[in-house]
This record gives structure tokens, sequence and C-alpha cells, in this order.
């Protein structure tokens, strides 16, 4: 029982310092933010995608799910631009909540495929195209509706270049990232130091 309440205390801990981290990193952007939101961090994910490989995916999605709320804090003037409930609910749940809390199943193919490293980085790979395809919706549905693109684009068209313009990099510098530490971390990523 000792050893039960040690293991759920570093669990609850560890996503502490790990969702610190995460939000401290989504501050800092290589360029800055876009126009409406998003920007390239460095690896502001990335502790998500540790708690979720540690942990396993249930645990990930609770991490995840309270960092969408961390994340829906710090943008809530976002969340004002709605001109109605129904496009303030559809920009929390597609800008913040789905959006991020996806991450938190990165470790659906840890142990499935045999290669550790190519299942991180298809994991990272498939969550950040499910929070790309949130963001999408949310081009599609919200911003064209509320601000229509000087481009004259149809709004899928530039609601994916939008959104592709700074989700295609965050997956592959999170991508790149994961697997240079993956060597010297693979039994933290792994929980192997949970069990000694």
């Amino acid at each position: 029982m000792n050893t039960n309440r040690k293991l759920t205390t570093r669990r609850m801990v560890e996503s502490a310092i790990m969702l610190a981290v995460g939000t401290v990193l989504s501050l800092f952007t290589f360029t800055g933010p876009w126009a409406l939101g998003g920007g390239i961090t460095f690896c502001s994910m990335l502790p998500l995608v540790l708690i979720s490989w540690r942990y396993g995916c249930g645990w990930g999605l609770f991490t995840a799910f309270v960092y969408s709320l961390l994340q829906m804090l710090l943008g809530i003037s976002n969340v004002q631009y709605a001109d109605s409930v129904w496009t303030a609910v559809l920009i929390i749940l597609f800008d913040y909540v789905i959006a991020f809390s996806v991450i938190g199943l990165s470790a659906m193919f840890k142990g499935r495929l045999g290669n550790p490293r190519l299942e991180l980085v298809l994991g990272i790979t498939v969550t950040f195209l499910a929070r790309l395809a949130c963001h999408y919706v949310s081009g599609v549905l919200v911003w064209e509706v509320l601000w229509p693109n000087e481009l004259g684009w149809a709004a899928p068209i530039w609601s994916i270049a939008y959104n592709a313009s700074y989700m295609v990099p965050e997956i592959i510098i999170t991508a790149l990232v994961a697997m240079l530490i993956y060597a010297p971390m693979g039994r933290y990523f792994r929980g192997e130091d949970l069990k000694a």
C-alpha cells in the first residue's frame, strides 16, 4: 500500500512539473504567435508525450486535458472574440480542450511495433496531426467566419495552410528532439525507473 501511495505521489509531482515545463516552453515561440493564434514552440508538448509514455494513455489524457485548460487560460482573449455562445464553445473545444488533450494519447503505439523510437515518432506524428485537424476545423467553422482571409482562398484551403504552417514544423522539431533524447533517457520514457 505504501508503494502505491509513493507511486501515485510521484506520478502527480512529475505531471505537475511536466505541465509547468510545457507551459513555460509554450510561451517562447521561434517566430512569435501567428495572427490568429498558434506558433512554433521548442517542444512545448514533449513533456506531455513523456508523461503519456511513462504512465500510459489514460493518465496522459488527463494530464494533457489539464494542459489544455492552462493553454486556454493563457489564450483566453481568443475566446473573447466569439460572437455567440456556440462560437465560444467551438473555440474552447477545437482550439484548446480536444486539440491539446489528444497529445495524451501519444503512447498509443508503445510496445506494439518492436521499435521504441519508431513508436515514439509515430505517436507524436499521429497525435499532433489530430491536433492539427482540430485547429483546421476551428479555422473553417470559426475563424474564417469571424475574419475572412484577405487572400480570397476557400476556407478549407486557407485553414489547412495556416494551421499546417506552424503544426508541421512543431511535429518535425518535437519528433527529432524526442528521437535524440530517447537514447540517454529511454529508461525514463519506458518507465523502468518506476519499477526499481
